[in-house]
């Protein structure tokens, strides 16, 4: 014989009313959250395009197997938050090869074996009290037989840590040496012409320019000398006559 066992429902503690206000306010809190969660992932989204530009930009400013080391170390550098402290110590090994004719020769010769310049340039690192990261990615291009290449990869770095840190490094060349006033006001209009970048501008002086200036701001060029000007007007001259 089956014996049927019944079920008795519980009224609701709070009552039905409470009940269905407890629901609307449970579907409420849940709309709130989803909501919450759609503009979290809207941040996100544009976060990530910003960054995904900023990159891509990164990466247009240095190109081929140069830039792909650069871009690595770069990489690495921004990762243990010492971009500045590794821009200084190659920029400090690339003046010692611009002063050295003998290092000039161990960076570029293919005569010396890999094993021979990760010994000497150990040696010369060592004594210029470069060390760390710069100085393993030093060694570790001279292992791979790309020493040759080292001074367009500092050149990319450089490039990099700039794109990544806003700044703009310009160039200028004049007759004679330029005042304060001249140089503030160049480099004024030379940060409104780059998007408001600050402007690392170098001088230099070329009497043979006659007067005017050459301006240079990455890879674009003024040149507004003097010397110039007068070499278009002799052309001109002669295809007159």
């Amino acid at each position: 014989m089956r014996r049927h066992i019944g079920y008795v429902r519980q009224p609701a503690p709070w009552g039905a009313g409470r009940l269905r206000l407890a629901r609307r306010e449970e579907r409420s809190i849940s709309e709130e959250t989803d909501a919450e969660r759609m503009r979290r992932k809207a941040r996100f989204r544009r976060r990530a395009c910003q960054k995904s530009d900023k990159l891509a930009e990164q990466q247009d400013t240095v190109s081929g197997v140069a830039g792909r080391y650069a871009s690595a170390l770069f990489a690495l550098a921004r990762d243990e938050r010492k971009t500045d402290e590794v821009a200084e110590a190659l920029a400090r090994f690339d003046a010692l090869i611009a002063e050295s004719e003998d290092l000039q020769r161990l960076v570029r010769s293919p005569v010396f074996a890999a094993r021979d310049q990760v010994r000497a340039l150990t040696s010369i690192l060592e004594r210029a009290g470069i060390d760390g990261i710069a100085a393993n990615f030093i060694k570790l291009v001279a292992s791979k037989r790309r020493l040759f290449a080292v001074r367009d990869m500092i050149r990319g770095y450089g490039a990099l840590n700039d794109a990544f840190k806003g700044v703009a490094r310009a160039e200028v060349t004049s007759a004679v040496p330029l005042g304060e006033a001249n140089v503030a006001a160049l480099k004024e209009t030379l940060r409104a012409v780059s998007g408001g970048k600050d402007v690392r501008l170098t001088a230099r002086v070329d009497p043979s320019i006659i007067g005017g200036l050459i301006v240079k701001l990455g890879s674009r060029m003024v040149d507004g000398s003097l010397k110039t000007k007068l070499n278009a007007i002799r052309i001109a001259m002669k295809e007159v006559g």
